[in-house]
């Protein structure tokens, strides 16, 4: 499984999460090395994964678990390889299905140390892995991309590393007063804030993917559309309001708030033509917008809405940006969108 990283470092270590399994999750070996291309790594740069020291390591149903320091050097905005031997069956394992990189799933046996994966069947999807950490500096600070499919990237080119939080990553390591700044995606594809569906809500997730995550002094919030678009299509369903939806964005932010995290409220981008667009849920993103943009509960404001709406019609993307469905981006809307972010935001 190929893992994109910001910023770089002497050292790593790997979270691995049985969050989701309904079983204990066997894991014989684990392996972390540098990219080449395909399945290949980078030659001289494997080196094996321990937990507490143990080379092979049980992960409780429910838990995660915090790899060993691993002496590598990683690129900043490198590419790193991490391999997982499964030796029993993972039930339920715990995935993310919009990896954007290749995965390479060998035949049965333990590849984890191999310098390539012959006859790989392939995957967009990262299995089991729930973090990379890079050990940094002092001055070493992080946002969070806390969001659903679009800032997951759902529609980017794979293996291009084309979302929005991975286009923004290249500016802060360009920048002189930003580039020891990193970043997280936590985007989920088709989340929600207020109830579960794609992943467990945004408010039921926030504490393990925000608040628990070290070093973070930012996070930006972009949730609501599938509140929207769902609640609005699911028959028997009340359709959430916008006083709901904001509700949900409040408590983020005073609990952001409590640990000393900055909030920055990103607007809602248009989905006239979605599969799900009513023009009544038209009239709930418009409201949740207004407040983002006049509620004064954030302590800054991307305005996403601004960049990707078609000045001929507001409700709906710009037909440059629009990949096929009037609610996702393509490459171009995504980098649109990180361009327009301001870097004096995550100054020191």
């Amino acid at each position: 499984m190929v893992v994109r990283t910001s910023i770089g470092g002497r050292r790593v270590r790997v979270q691995l999460s049985n969050a989701f399994g309904t079983t204990p999750l066997k894991v014989g070996a684990a392996h972390i090395a540098l990219h080449d291309k395909e399945s290949a790594i980078v030659a001289g740069s494997d080196h094996p994964i321990t937990f507490s020291g143990n080379a092979s390591f049980t992960i409780p149903a429910g838990a995660e678990i915090v790899s060993d320091p691993v002496d590598i050097e990683v690129p900043k905005l490198g590419d790193v390889v991490i391999s997982v031997y499964v030796p029993g069956e993972a039930t339920t394992p715990t995935t993310h299905s919009t990896g954007l990189h290749t995965t390479f799933i060998s035949k049965t046996g333990d590849f984890t140390g191999a310098p390539s994966i012959p006859d790989a069947a392939k995957s967009q999807a990262w299995y089991f892995i729930s973090g990379v950490e890079v050990p940094a500096s002092a001055h070493t600070r992080v946002i969070v991309a806390f969001g659903d499919s679009i800032t997951d990237g759902a529609t980017s080119t794979p293996d291009t590393d084309s979302s929005w939080p991975s286009q923004l990553a290249r500016r802060l390591m360009a920048n002189k007063a930003t580039e020891d700044v990193a970043i997280i995606n936590e985007g989920i594809s088709g989340n929600r804030v207020l109830s579960d569906g794609a992943g467990i809500s945004a408010l039921a997730r926030f504490d393990r993917d925000v608040l628990a995550q070290p070093e973070v002094k930012w996070v930006t919030i972009m949730e609501g559309i599938n509140d929207i678009g769902f609640s609005i299509l699911q028959p028997g369903t009340e359709p959430v309001t916008a006083d709901q939806i904001i509700a949900g964005h409040k408590q983020m932010i005073e609990r952001a708030h409590m640990h000393g995290i900055k909030v920055i409220g990103v607007t809602l981008t248009p989905f006239m033509g979605a599969a799900y667009y009513s023009d009544k849920g038209e009239s709930v993103r418009e409201a949740v917008n207004e407040w983002i943009r006049t509620g004064k509960a954030y302590d800054a404001v991307i305005d996403f809405d601004a960049v990707v709406r078609d000045p001929q019609n507001p409700k709906q993307i710009r037909p440059n940006f629009n990949i096929r469905d009037h609610l996702h981006p393509n490459d171009a809307g995504y980098k649109a969108m990180a361009d327009a972010v301001d870097l004096a935001l995550f100054k020191k």
